[in-house]
Order: C-alpha cells, then structure tokens, then sequence
C-alpha cells in the first residue's frame, strides 16, 4: 500500500470522528497549519540556497498578474 493509500484511509478515520461544526473547524485549522508549515519549510530552503532573497520578494511584491477581464468576450 502506497503513502498516498494509506494517508487517504487515516483522512477517512479521522473524518468519521467529526461530529460539530467546532470538529470541522478545528480539523481545517489542523490542515491548514500542516500545510502552511510544509510551506515555511520550503521557502527556508529556497531562501537557504539562494533562490529567493529580499530583491526577489519586493519584485514579488510589485508584480502585476492579474488578467484583464475582457467584458465582451464574457457576455453571454
């Protein structure tokens, strides 16, 4: 059984056991800081070796990726 299999069947025990909206909430908010510490620990990696530092944050910053929206092309 892969990690993947196995980590989907502890997700399904755990969901059985939520039984509030509080247990949802509380089981997001597990999720959430789980993956945002997953996050941190690759960003410390990417600013350790170089690949990002404080001139690649502030262009980061002042980037602009939005996409123009096209009223026309989107009326229906």
């Amino acid at each position: 059984m892969s990690y993947k299999e196995i980590a989907q069947l502890e997700l399904m025990n755990a969901l059985n056991s939520i039984n509030s909206e509080a247990d949802l909430k509380e089981f997001k908010d597990l999720l959430a800081h789980f993956f945002a510490e997953k996050a941190q620990k690759a960003i410390e990696v990417l600013w350790d070796d170089g690949t990002i530092n404080e001139e690649t944050i502030e262009q980061w910053g002042n980037e602009h990726m939005r996409t123009t929206y096209n009223y026309a092309a989107n009326r229906s």
